[in-house]
């Protein structure tokens, strides 16, 4: 039932972008908000009905639970919201889809459909809405239509749109958990969420390095805990921590600067029933203006995961970094900018410290950084390591494939931290050959089966040397080697002794002989040839 259910789902979401498509939204930037936003609206009508259902018997049973709650008093629906969990979205009877599919003969009926979603985004503002910065509330809903820019065609569209929804409910699908609403998040948002460069980019993290980065993370029963990503994207990465942990044993908290990534954010808490979170999404500047504070102190979490940026150009706001109240949490420094590329400033390097400053007293971490922070020999990449092993804060370090991202070419590993691990047994694992290469649009994608996630998984969990894929090491050896947290590094170099006669051994000399001899002769074959082409060019 649920792989068909996921194939409707689908084809629902494809159906609206065919909606959009046929106005002339196809591809336009306003399609996300459209498509995200219907799409919720749909969602939260049919969980509100699931709801009611479990709460009135007579609802239940009804064969059309709609007609019948439209015959209660003002008061018994009221008794009835008053009743519902202070996480579900609460509707008025004139907010139902139903009732916007039997008025659609009205007048300005883009303007009625634009109404209820804003009325909906009000009544709910408390729950839904995602604070900035500096307090503002960003509303669940736009108005929808005015994205039309031929006002005729503006009633059509959003009849178009009411039409295609009736069709179709999620109400027996609401049993669903994590990988199901996670792979349909997913399709919603797979058009919108590529890495376009620009002044921050949205970066998504792998399903399979999800799971990794959860499973090594939250391999204990834990309960009443926090989980922060300062840099959180479509929320991926706290999904996963989410639904590990238990989404029931967590509460999450989230900032990011990007207002789409926000509003994805919110859109992915909603269908993972984490709507008690959303009140801990920010849209903000991590590093310049961090939010989530206890008193006047930045606040600790029991769990971080960030895919944070890697380079992004923060040249206008370094100096406002730069200040003594900074110098504790960016202990290692703050990158300068560069002479050329200001867009290549080492932004990541602020977010790993952030995170160190932001763990709890025994908080863990895991945070995706380029490979070659890992063995970096100077500069503020040692000097955070150099901090990791003086702090006795590092549990490991995992170095993915080539190509794991698909938007980017740039070599990842995954930096675990346990603020816990003061014994040491350090887990340095290279699973750089693992994996299957395959094309992705004009991109190499290298995908990990679920049996190498599971490698990697155990053997991290279970601190075990495996040749040519991990070693435990201790702090002491990690000093040793200059600090360096590159697996290779610390591999045993295996060589193989074959006894031979001298009479062989003598052979063996005279045939290398012989191979130099005939390289050297074809060597001055070829300057010759050189030569004599360079002189063909002069005369001619």
């Amino acid at each position: 039932m649920t792989q068909d259910f996921t194939i409707k789902t689908k084809q629902l979401i494809d159906n609206l972008k065919g909606i959009c498509a046929q106005y002339g939204l196809g591809n336009d930037g306003n399609e996300f908000k459209i498509i995200t936003q219907v799409f919720l609206y749909k969602f939260m009508n049919d969980k509100f009905g699931y709801e009611l259902k479990r709460l009135d018997s007579k609802l239940k049973n009804a064969e059309n639970w709609e007609k019948v709650i439209a015959e209660y008093s003002d008061k018994d629906y009221e008794l009835l919201l008053l009743k519902m969990s202070a996480d579900s979205a609460k509707l008025k009877r004139e907010h139902f889809l139903s009732n916007l599919h039997n008025r659609q003969n009205q007048e300005e009926f883009a303007k009625l459909f634009d109404d209820t979603l804003r009325d909906i985004a009000i009544f709910n503002n408390d729950i839904f809405s995602v604070k900035t910065g500096t307090g503002a509330k960003i509303v669940l809903f736009d108005e929808l239509s005015q994205y039309i820019s031929d006002s005729s065609q503006r009633d059509n569209f959003c009849k178009a749109l009411v039409n295609q929804l009736v069709n179709f409910s999620f109400e027996d699908i609401f049993e669903q958990k994590f990988d199901f609403f996670s792979t349909i998040f997913e399709y919603l948002i797979k058009d919108y969420n590529k890495d376009g460069g620009g002044k921050y980019a949205e970066y998504y993290t792998p399903h399979a390095v999800s799971k990794i980065m959860a499973s090594i993370l939250v391999n204990a029963p834990v309960s009443n805990v926090t989980c922060y990503d300062p840099a959180a994207g479509s929320g991926t990465l706290l999904m996963n921590l989410a639904h590990a942990i238990g989404e029931d044993k967590c509460t999450i908290y989230s900032q990011d600067i990007s207002q789409k990534s926000s509003g994805m954010l919110r859109l992915n808490l909603i269908l993972n029933n984490l709507v008690h979170s959303i009140s801990n999404i920010i849209q903000g500047d991590t590093l310049k203006l961090p939010y989530h504070k206890t008193g006047d102190q930045l606040m600790k979490f029991d769990y971080v995961v960030s895919n944070p940026p890697f380079k992004l150009d923060f040249s206008e706001a370094r100096n406002d970094l730069d200040t003594k109240t900074n110098s504790e949490r960016f202990f290692a420094g703050i990158p300068n900018v560069p002479n050329k590329k200001k867009e290549s400033m080492s932004i990541y390097l602020l977010f790993i410290q952030h995170i160190m400053f932001s763990l709890a007293e025994k908080g863990k971490a895991a945070i995706v950084v380029p490979t070659g922070f890992i063995t970096a020999q100077s500069g503020i990449e040692k000097k955070i390591r150099g901090k990791l092993i003086e702090k006795k804060m590092l549990r490991g370090v995992v170095s993915m494939p080539s190509n794991i991202f698909a938007t980017t070419g740039t070599n990842v590993s995954v930096l675990f931290l346990d603020k816990e691990n003061t014994k040491g047994k350090i887990v340095l694992m290279d699973a750089s050959k693992l994996g299957t290469t395959i094309k992705d649009g004009k991109n190499q994608k290298t995908l990990l089966s679920s049996e190498e996630e599971k490698k990697i998984i155990d053997t991290f969990n279970k601190r075990e040397g495996i040749e040519n894929l991990s070693v435990v090491v201790s702090y002491d050896e990690i000093k040793e080697k200059n600090y360096s947290f590159s697996a290779g590094q610390y591999f045993e170099v295996k060589i193989e002794y074959t006894d031979i006669t001298p009479e062989q051994f003598s052979q063996k000399m005279s045939d290398y002989k012989k191979n130099l001899n005939t390289l050297f002769a074809e060597s001055k074959d070829l300057e010759s040839e050189i030569q004599k082409q360079l002189n063909r060019l002069k005369y001619d």
